[in-house]
């Protein structure tokens, strides 16, 4: 038996965005995606490139760490 990691991203942008008041759709104009991109960035559908983290981090003038959780879960295996 052995143990492999799986990495999970998970993320703060709904919580941030509806605390603004802010529309996926007005945010999606701003970061220059789809309003599909956001939701699926919202529902952990999809993670976004490092180009795209940077531009939702500078967005929210927040650093990425602030909006992206990083976590790692260890998987048993035989």
């Amino acid at each position: 038996m052995y143990f492999r990691k799986e990495y999970v991203v998970k993320n703060r942008l709904e919580e941030l965005r509806k605390l603004r008041g802010i529309k996926q759709e007005d945010l999606a104009t701003a970061l220059e995606v789809s309003r599909q991109t956001v939701g699926s960035l919202e529902n952990g559908r999809y993670n976004p490139s490092i180009l795209l983290a940077f531009k939702i981090a500078r967005y929210f003038q927040m650093s990425i760490e602030e909006i992206f959780i990083y976590e790692e879960e260890s998987k048993s295996e035989k």
